[in-house]
């Protein structure tokens, strides 16, 4: 009995011992908790040269640039009418104006989402997500790609061809809102320069819109003469007018006469010499290359000059009017968005309603 016991005695001390053995050599479970204290202490640990560096003002600006560039641009397109839907400014029962994104183009543009491809999204969203809807949502009159603010969408095809006929009629008024390099001289006045759209050669051939005066100085320099119009030119006609000055920059207001390609762009680039910030296309006429900004300009927003290429260009369909239609005129307003806001405070520009 007595080597029973012992027998069975020293078969249970091995059994512990290599049961201590197993467990010994399992690692324990590591919880989320754990590695996320491992993690914290190793970056303690870390030396200083290793520390991730402050992150300047400077830098904080450029990333917002980047990540603003691309902000809808390539998002699907239920995000994007979503957006489109808490951005409309006004509606009735032919008309909708939103409030349009910048870098988001109207019509489809290869590789990006484009406000016309989620147009039947924002009509069914519009109308309560109704399945048998027949609530749809046409563009009238576009704005380019860069442009953001007050776009234009009729509910019906007749209401397409009205608008049309009002805008051949100059009965659609259209104010824009830029901020330029430069202040023009004089503050206010009409350019009424034709435009034309030319190829420029050289090492980086393209084509852009240039002016095509119908005057030029005289061989004697006191004077013009009147040279032939060009057949390819398209009239163009701009108002503007100085809101604000401020270290070499200028808020101005204008209003277009005629729709053309690129044609405040190019009266306020090459008429006024006066470019619109962020206009990277018209900043130069032999090269395509970021915009050259003074330093002054560059210490205000805070940015180096390798790092402009992200700078969005700052040209706002700031005010819609419609006349002339069945009911009375129409007349919508879009809010500023937040780079133009920012832009101004940097740059020291007052708006019209905050100036004494």
């Amino acid at each position: 009995t007595n080597k029973q016991t012992n027998k069975t005695f020293s078969t249970l001390i091995k059994g512990i011992a290599v049961e201590n053995v197993q467990t010994s050599c399992m690692k324990p479970r590591l919880r989320a908790v754990d590695l996320a204290q491992k993690v914290q202490q190793e970056k303690g640990k870390r030396p200083a040269a290793e520390a991730d560096p402050p992150v300047s003002g400077q830098q904080r600006r450029v990333t917002e640039l980047k990540r603003f560039s691309l902000q809808l641009q390539n998002v699907h397109p239920n995000v994007l009418a979503k957006h489109l839907h808490k951005s409309v400014l006004y509606q009735d029962k032919d008309l909708v104006i939103i409030n349009k994104p910048y870098g988001v183009p109207v019509r489809e543009d290869s590789g990006v989402t484009s406000i016309s491809s989620v147009l039947p999204v924002l009509s069914k969203m519009m109308d309560g997500m109704k399945i048998n809807s027949d609530f749809q949502l046409l563009p009238c009159l576009g704005l380019e790609k860069e442009t953001s603010g007050a776009l234009l969408l009729a509910r019906r095809e007749e209401v397409v061809e009205h608008i049309l006929n009002l805008n051949r009629n100059n009965q659609v008024q259209i104010k824009y809102w830029v901020i330029t390099v430069g202040v023009p001289v004089p503050s206010e006045g009409v350019i009424d320069i034709p435009v034309i759209e030319r190829e420029v050669t050289g090492s980086q051939p393209h084509y852009k819109m240039a002016l095509s005066p119908l005057f030029r100085m005289n061989d004697a320099g006191d004077g013009v003469t009147k040279v032939r119009a060009n057949r390819q030119a398209h009239s163009a006609v701009t108002k503007y007018r100085v809101i604000d000055s401020s270290n070499g920059c200028s808020l101005v207001e204008l209003q277009p006469y005629t729709r053309v390609k690129h044609q405040t762009r190019v009266h306020m680039a090459y008429a006024l010499t006066c470019p619109i910030l962020g206009d990277h296309k018209y900043s130069h006429w032999s090269k395509l290359a970021p915009q050259k900004l003074p330093e002054r300009v560059l210490g205000k927003l805070g940015l180096q000059q390798s790092k402009i290429r992200y700078l969005p260009l700052h040209l706002l369909a700031r005010q819609l009017t419609l006349q002339g239609t069945n009911q009375a005129e129409i007349q919508v307003s879009c809010p500023l968005p937040k780079y133009f806001i920012q832009t101004l405070n940097r740059l020291q520009l007052t708006l019209p309603d905050k100036k004494d």
